[in-house]
């Protein structure tokens, strides 16, 4: 499977990841399935609300997280993926990354080292929930909107 990412989600969710650096940014992602890919429609920006390691840890509380669902179902999306950044860390899921994550979700996230975005990846947990494999992003561009 793929994700399909219009350019201009790819530019937001590093904008995000620089404005909340040195924490780290997250986010939901909503969309559908077409033709065999989670094609990206609308990003749902959200606050990272830890209070404790924010820099290396994010927490989206489920108030905010089924709020942002809901609206998302509203416009007839499903949450296809979480977007979170790494302040000064490579791209890659954390084990805690790992111990938090759901099947089949899309978990995209943003390497930002001082203050500055780079290279993004998308991961998809393992059936087994032993590690993740990377999932291809392609650039499509769409109608986007953000909430």
């Amino acid at each position: 499977m793929t994700l399909a990412l219009d350019p201009r989600h790819q530019a937001a969710i590093r904008r995000h990841g620089e404005a909340d650096y040195p924490a780290e940014a997250c986010g939901l992602i909503g969309g559908a399935l077409d033709e065999g890919h989670k094609v990206a429609v609308q990003l749902v920006p959200l606050s990272n609300q830890r209070t404790d390691s924010a820099r290396n840890r994010y927490l989206i509380d489920p108030d905010s997280f089924r709020r942002a669902q809901q609206k998302l179902e509203r416009d007839g999306l499903e949450v296809i993926g979480v977007y979170h950044s790494h302040p000064d860390h490579a791209p890659e899921p954390s084990a805690f990354d790992r111990e938090h994550a759901w099947p089949w979700l899309s978990y995209v996230i943003v390497a930002v080292r001082r203050g500055r975005a780079g290279d993004m990846r998308s991961w998809v947990l393992t059936d087994d929930r032993a590690g993740f494999d990377e999932e291809p992003i392609t650039s499509e561009e769409r109608k986007v909107v953000w909430q």
